[in-house]
């Protein structure tokens, strides 16, 4: 971390619940970003027992504030961690998103001062080496996406009301690799939502009439291996979230269901075919039909999940079931 005469620029901002000892790595490689100003950076965590606040103290430079993990909220712990800090601008990483190089902090920053009307960027994520390739492959296509145009703004209100894919693609925005432009942050906090606050913010910001920017080189790898319980929790727990705050009707019904399912087995089958992943990677290639499964059906659950009892819902949500069991523990 760079010592000058100056102000803090920059302030880094990580949420941690037992974050295990990944964290350390990503503490370590965050004292060895090579920037020209001074930096800081505060973990906020919400009651951890693996001793993650111990882990913290290790790093006397990094600033810990430990809260009850009943106080928890994905939008609410990050507005109170930034009013916290001083940064003219806040990088939002999780604790599982570790940056990839020593140049992913400057490289940020490079992206939000092109333009003072851009409110937030968000980094690429690469694959951890362990993840399976189709992860790798899968992320890898969702960011080149945005490499053509990486900085946008709402600039078409007709197509904005009609169209819900360019909706998802103006308010697509990852707080475990991201900025925010204080003076904005001030104007336009994180919604206090429980899931996906960083589209709820990405959502305000476009609407207010700022911009949104991409920093292909600013990279961190971040990916899960989930099982299939996991995963289909998880994508029920976005697929639900998503259409709760932003109303999205595609992709609803069973019969859109089924034909998803069976795109993407077929673009997984023949990537498979393509790199001969069945010698090298034969355990993914088994699994990846039925793990395909899983996500689509809880893409489904979760786009009708308003139809689902709620007694039910609690069971399919991974999110929703740490997030109460994290809070029961807290007030005992």
């Amino acid at each position: 971390m760079t010592k000058v005469a100056q102000g803090i620029k920059v302030s880094v901002v990580i949420p941690t619940k037992n974050a295990g000892p990944q964290l350390g790595h990503v503490l370590h490689v965050l004292m060895s970003q090579q920037t020209a100003w001074p930096f800081e950076v505060l973990v906020v965590d919400s009651g951890s027992t693996d001793g993650t606040a111990d882990l913290v103290k290790r790093y006397p430079t990094v600033r810990l504030i430990e809260i009850p993990a009943s106080e928890f909220g994905h939008g609410k712990t990050r507005n109170f961690a930034i009013a916290n800090t001083t940064g003219d601008y806040i990088a939002m990483l999780t604790q599982d998103a570790l940056p990839a190089n020593p140049i992913w902090l400057a490289e940020l920053v490079k992206a939000i001062e092109t333009d003072t009307q851009i409110a937030g960027v968000f980094g690429r994520h690469i694959a951890y080496p362990d993840a399976s390739p189709f992860t790798r492959i899968e992320m890898e296509q969702h960011f080149l996406g945005f490499l053509p145009k990486p900085v946008i703004e709402l600039d078409d209100r007709i197509r904005y009301e009609r169209e819900e894919g360019y909706r998802q693609y103006l308010y697509f925005f990852s707080d475990n690799n991201a900025m925010l432009r204080r003076s904005v942050w001030q104007e336009i906090p994180y919604p206090e939502v429980d899931f996906a606050e960083d589209q709820a913010w990405a959502r305000l910001i476009i609407e207010a009439g700022f911009r949104k920017a991409y920093a292909h080189d600013a990279v961190v790898y971040h990916s899960h291996n989930y099982g299939f319980i996991e995963r289909l929790q998880r994508s029920f727990d976005e697929s639900f979230a998503l259409n709760r705050l932003f109303s999205y009707k595609h992709g609803q019904g069973f019969l859109h269901a089924m034909r998803s399912l069976i795109a993407i087995t077929l673009r997984d089958a023949s990537f498979s075919l393509k790199t001969k992943l069945i010698r090298t990677h034969f355990r993914y290639v088994v699994s990846m039909p039925l793990d395909n499964l899983m996500r689509v059906i809880g893409h489904y659950l979760g786009a009708n999940g308003n139809r689902i009892p709620q007694n039910i819902r609690l069971r399919l949500s991974r999110d929703r079931r740490l997030m109460m069991a994290e809070s029961e523990s807290g007030t005992k």
